[in-house]
């Protein structure tokens, strides 16, 4: 197993939507790592980490599951970083 992790930030109409507990649905389906949560600027910030190839499939249905609402995600790869345990919505 290939663990990577990457640092997304999401563009477009999604705060208020349901993104951040659907993306914390689909994470947990993966069985990855990490957060989500919405930024001031209306922006959403994940981080995720995990298998390589669901790390991917994940991003790919959140695509899918908001592809009316997200008009940009900026997705750079990141240090996989052990501390989080699971997946949640931060606050």
């Amino acid at each position: 197993m290939s663990d990577v992790a990457k640092h997304v930030i999401y563009r477009g109409r999604v705060q208020g939507v349901g993104f951040r507990f659907t993306t914390r649905q689909i994470a947990g389906r993966y069985g990855l790592a990490g957060f989500v949560r919405n930024l001031p600027d209306g922006t959403v910030e994940m981080f995720i980490r995990g298998d390589a190839d669901d790390v991917n499939r994940c991003l790919g249905d959140i695509g899918e599951a908001f592809a009316g609402y997200i008009r940009d995600a900026e997705i750079e790869d990141a240090l996989p970083d052990e501390r989080y345990d699971g997946f949640s919505i931060n606050f």
